[in-house]
């Protein structure tokens, strides 16, 4: 199983990125995908999920700035973030598991990318 996530990088507060999480290993279809993130001296935090069907979980922090989307065809899951601001900074990581309600209550995972840096500068 492998988790590959790309698309980090630095941007001014205001600005976007949209991150990028390719699947292998598993049958990614039937499963639920989330993005998670934690900054310098915190804890891991949920920040999205989508199920299998599409419906879509996300922290208040978010809503309205970030979308999580899939493309089961390609067995990929993006998070478009807009309106970035500095407490967005931190290391983004997709993961995966059968249940949204482990990825967005539980804040767990069957599986876990290695992770990738955003940086929101001033």
């Amino acid at each position: 199983v492998q988790l590959q996530a790309s698309g980090g990088g630095m941007v001014q507060a205001g600005g976007s990125l949209r991150l990028s999480c390719a699947a292998s290993g598993f049958t990614f279809r039937s499963y639920a995908m989330g993005w998670f993130r934690q900054a310098p001296g915190k804890e891991r935090e949920f920040v999205t999920a989508i199920t299998w069907t599409g419906s879509i979980y996300s922290a208040d922090s978010v809503k309205g700035r970030f979308t999580i989307s899939r493309d089961n065809a390609k067995n990929t899951v993006y998070l478009q973030m807009n309106s970035l601001k500095l407490e967005d900074t931190a290391v983004y990581y997709c993961a995966a598991d059968l249940s949204s309600q482990t990825l967005r209550t539980r804040h767990s995972a069957a599986y876990w990318g290695q992770g990738t840096q955003v940086t929101v500068s001033s």
